[in-house]
């Protein structure tokens, strides 16, 4: 059985502050890997759910029933830190997936997945410890598949704040 303690003693030791380590964030985090309440970390798997799956499988298998309104609340502030600490990757079938299709959807990396199965066991620490080490460079390799589908734009004038502010964008 998996305390939600336990989910979110795992975001803390994968690097998330005190605000993602809530039990929004936890039972995110159950969703996202299909673990039911009487499941162990070992039978984490990694399908691909976009937020109102997310919500609906919350509801269905830990019996927290979320307001729709929530949704939005759920993308901001837990998928995107997840996205962001490479947690997640975001459709990973088609990284150009447009921002506001239906069909968007979060999938825990297959590095995250190996360190989470291997939670409460003695080799946790230590895949962890890599897992964190090796981030920067996923982080990298990640990037570049999304980096494939850019289209350079050009503004008259020149503007020098515009490259830089586009690449913050995406």
């Amino acid at each position: 059985m998996i305390p939600l303690s336990e989910a979110k003693s795992l975001l803390h030791d994968m690097g998330f502050d005190y605000e993602q380590c809530n039990e929004r964030s936890a039972l995110t985090l159950l969703a996202l890997l299909h673990l039911k309440p009487m499941d162990s970390w070992a039978d984490a798997s990694n399908p691909m759910l976009g937020t109102r799956a997310i919500m609906d499988w919350i509801r269905d298998e830990h019996d927290v029933d979320y307001a729709a309104n929530t949704r939005e609340t759920i993308r901001r502030f837990t998928l995107h830190q997840f996205a962001e600490a490479l947690l997640v990757v975001q459709n990973p079938d088609q990284p150009d997936r447009p921002v506001n299709s239906p069909k968007w959807n979060y999938q825990v990396t297959s590095e995250a997945l190996v360190v989470i199965r291997a939670y409460g066991t003695t080799a946790y620490a230590k895949m962890l410890a890599e897992y964190l080490t090796a981030a920067p460079g996923l982080r990298r390799q990640y990037a570049a598949a999304r980096q494939v589908n850019r289209i350079p734009i050009s503004l008259p004038g020149g503007n020098p704040l515009a490259s830089p502010l586009v690449d913050r964008t995406f």
